[in-house]
């Protein structure tokens, strides 16, 4: 019996009343959550152009590393050329 009191307990504190839930006042914006939300925005996207800007960096390093290493290479092969 102590059981079924208690789901009946549990099951009308999960249930929201009409009553009591109030309904979002659009004319009082709440500047906390967005000034949160604009605020994360701003701060992934600034996160994101200096992930880009990192990679832009190792890309052209890489890029004149393995250029020299061509050129190395070419160098090589043309002084036995010339032997």
């Amino acid at each position: 019996m102590w059981l079924l009191r208690a789901q009946l307990a549990l099951r009308k504190a999960q249930t929201r009343s009409m009553y009591l839930a109030k309904k979002p006042d659009y004319s009082k914006p709440n500047w906390l959550r967005i000034s949160l939300a604009f605020g994360t925005s701003i701060f992934l996207w600034v996160m994101l152009f200096q992930q880009h800007q990192y990679d832009l960096a190792e890309y052209e390093r890489r890029q004149e590393s393995s250029i020299a290493k061509a050129h190395e290479m070419y160098l090589q092969t043309t002084e036995y050329k010339c032997d």
